[in-house]
């Protein structure tokens, strides 16, 4: 059966645009995929790690043979980027980006690109780099997608079956829409996760916070450990709309600070708060299905995380995912995931059996 897409270039080769490479070669969408970078060394991997079939470190002629264009460069880029790419593009191709804010990107590259239309997969992770891209990234993710009056049909349903053909899930609305909006689901929660974690940096006390932290600072605040530079650029670029988001947080926190002096009204708002999180969708992804988790105390040898996965292993317990949560002078933690509650309660069984303690 013939590809969807002809030839497809990658426009920045890192988390996500190396995601949309692997979910175009696993599902056979292209033809070829080609990806453009100006670090050799994200173009050596992802030519190592068949991200792409052909990879260029200079914008050229091969521009003009691409059915589709995909920008996956930093969004303060984008502009410069599609300025250069639209002298060199094929009049006939289609063109989108996966940037976190449309507003002035859309108004600048929908002048530059033939048959454009805006997108923003809402999909991520706090490790950075190509080589942790992998296609069940996109997989149910919902994918934004910013149409304008200046938008061709051809462009809308052109990057319309494009998302659909990944595994995702397209949502259309206004490009500055879409900026209020992930400037309060997204953007606002990386400050927030940054501040949290510069109040402890900042504390005399550091030392003892780090030591007292536990399951729900880490979590709160996991998303500051992805790259400092690119979550700088998401957030400056968005920063009318953020700011905007700030003061409606700045207000909520005053409201809850006076609610410290009347528990009954604190409780009404917390409950409220659990039904808002409690009714937030699960998203289910190929490669990231929900999870069930096993805390599992270590003691500080070698060769004890091998024992630990011999043991399921033997018992026929598959382990999804591994995360070590301490290391200390005397035991470590490891934190466990299983894709079925019953997995999880047969690794439970199995592991204190072999003596392990599970808090």
């Amino acid at each position: 059966m013939k590809p969807l897409f002809g030839k497809v270039g990658i426009f920045g080769v890192g988390l996500l645009g190396g995601s949309v490479a692997l979910g175009l070669k696993e599902r056979f969408l292209a033809e070829e995929v080609h990806a453009y970078d100006q670090d050799p060394l994200a173009l050596e991997k992802a030519l190592f790690l068949g991200v792409a079939d052909r990879v260029h470190a200079e914008l050229g002629p091969w521009v003009g043979e691409l059915s589709l264009g995909i920008l996956a460069a930093p969004v303060g880029a984008l502009p410069a980027l599609a300025q250069a790419l639209s002298p060199l593009a094929h009049p006939e191709s289609l063109w989108t980006d996966v940037g976190s804010v449309k507003g002035k990107v859309v108004a600048a590259l929908e002048g530059l690109l033939p048959h454009y239309l805006g997108g923003h997969p809402m999909a991520g992770s706090e490790r950075a780099g190509v080589e942790n891209a992998h296609a069940g990234l996109l997989q149910n993710a919902v994918w934004v997608l910013t149409p304008t009056a200046r938008t061709s049909p051809k462009a809308r349903e052109g990057i319309l079956r494009l998302v659909e053909a990944l595994g995702a899930y397209p949502l259309e609305m206004p490009p500055l829409l879409h900026d209020q909006l992930v400037a309060r689901i997204s953007h606002l929660p990386y400050l927030l996760a940054v501040a949290l974690n510069r109040m402890v940096a900042q504390n005399p006390h550091k030392d003892l916070l780090i030591f007292l932290a536990a399951g729900g600072f880490r979590d709160l605040t996991r998303i500051a450990s992805g790259s400092p530079r690119m979550s700088r650029d998401m957030v400056v670029e968005n920063r009318e709309a953020l700011k905007e988001a700030i003061e409606e947080l700045r207000a909520v926190l005053l409201q809850l600070e006076g609610l410290l002096d009347e528990p009954e009204a604190l409780l009404q708002v917390a409950e409220e708060a659990k039904r808002t999180r409690d009714s937030l969708p699960i998203v289910r992804r190929s490669l990231l299905p929900e999870m069930y988790d096993l805390v599992v105390q270590v003691p500080d040898r070698p060769g004890e995380i091998a024992r630990i996965a011999t043991a399921l292993g033997e018992a026929g317990v598959n382990i999804k995912d591994i995360e070590v949560l301490t290391i200390r002078e005397a035991a470590g933690a490891l934190r466990l995931s299983f894709a079925t509650r019953e997995e999880r309660e047969e690794a439970r069984r199995v592991l204190e059996r072999a003596g392990y303690r599970l808090p």
